[in-house]
């Protein structure tokens, strides 16, 4: 009841680079859940700094119910300046709660956990609307960590992918992750500064960059069956959005914080245009079909970081892979 660990980062990336598969399933039975309703999942809490409007820390508090039975709350920070001095946006920490008891019973490392569940949710629902595990072509824009991640799950799934190709910014990421797309994942990959030749005749398009705000506004940019992946969130113009079969992860935690769902909400005034949610589909209460694009925006739920966690710790206790920290509870006695 008092024990207490700590999970690095490296253990945690270690267990995740083993049991990628074992993580689709978490995600795919946790969003089953939170569709039942067995689970709370709040509003997330964004501090924010009057100096620097860019970065934000979040709070994510939740509780997972089911075969789970846990709470917690990630404390992440996105600070896009770090990317100028080569060090990552995020950082993170996972702290999970005995549900009896409330006690705090594990402390992980989350940037990796982040990582892991978006991408999990990012191919399980790329799994789901295009109805197999085969795409001539992918397109992946924004070349950091969590497309390094999607690409990661895409492999562990057994995608068959004939091209990815790779569109950034800034040229170097895009040849450094087509270069690992390439050596360490047996994928033909290749890059392009042309934003709209990598959108062009692609199977299935994954947005994972820092957008702020939409860049994609031509109504013609997605063709009508491509499945895109709107993980970052905020680069489609909400027309496009308006125009297309909209998944959710839950609607009324996307559409807010001026994502691309919540910009068509304001302009159009309802939420019509969204088609329902990924476990909604899953279980085919709704469908989507060829005649417009699909787009998946994930906000992102606590209760996916309690699920990859309770996995993470769970494997890392059982293989004496995690840190105990002895007393750490000053009293265990009321007297």
């Amino acid at each position: 009841m008092f024990e207490f660990s700590v999970i690095g980062g490296k253990t945690a990336r270690d267990i995740i680079g083993r049991s990628r598969r074992e993580i689709v399933r978490e995600v795919k039975e946790t969003y089953l859940t939170h569709g039942d309703g067995d689970s709370v999942n709040p509003d997330s809490y964004f501090l924010r700094f009057p100096e620097k409007p860019d970065s934000r820390i979040i709070a994510l508090p939740a509780y997972l119910g089911g075969k789970h039975d846990v709470a917690g709350i990630k404390w992440i920070g996105s600070f896009p300046g770090n990317i100028k001095n080569g060090i990552p946006r995020a950082s993170a920490a996972l702290l999970l709660n005995d549900y009896a008891t409330g006690y705090p019973f594990a402390l992980l490392e989350a940037s990796q956990i982040s990582a892991a569940r978006t991408a999990a949710s990012a191919v399980l629902a790329a799994e789901q609307l295009t109805g197999g595990r085969t795409a001539r072509r992918l397109a992946v824009v924004g070349a950091g960590i969590i497309a390094r991640n999607i690409l990661e799950f895409f492999a562990a799934q057994e995608w068959d992918i004939e091209t990815v190709v790779v569109h950034d910014q800034h040229p170097e990421y895009g040849q450094a992750l087509a270069g690992y797309a390439t050596d360490s994942l047996n994928y033909r990959a290749e890059t392009t500064d042309d934003l709209r030749t990598a959108l062009e005749v692609a199977d299935v398009i994954v947005f994972a960059t820092t957008a702020g705000e939409p860049y994609v506004l031509d109504p013609r940019a997605f063709a009508p069956g491509q499945v895109v992946l709107n993980i970052s969130l905020r680069d489609i113009g909400p027309e496009i959005i308006h125009d297309s079969y909209n998944i959710v992860d839950d609607i009324d935690h996307c559409l807010k914080a001026n994502t691309s769902p919540h910009l068509a909400e304001q302009k159009y005034g309802n939420r019509d245009f969204v088609t329902g949610t990924l476990a909604q589909h899953i279980r085919g209460e709704v469908t989507t079909g060829p005649d417009k694009p699909v787009i998946f925006s994930p906000f992102g739920l606590g209760v996916l970081d309690l699920a990859v966690g309770a996995h993470i710790y769970r494997v890392a206790t059982e293989a004496g892979e995690a840190t105990a920290i002895d007393d750490f509870f000053g009293e265990t006695t009321r007297w």
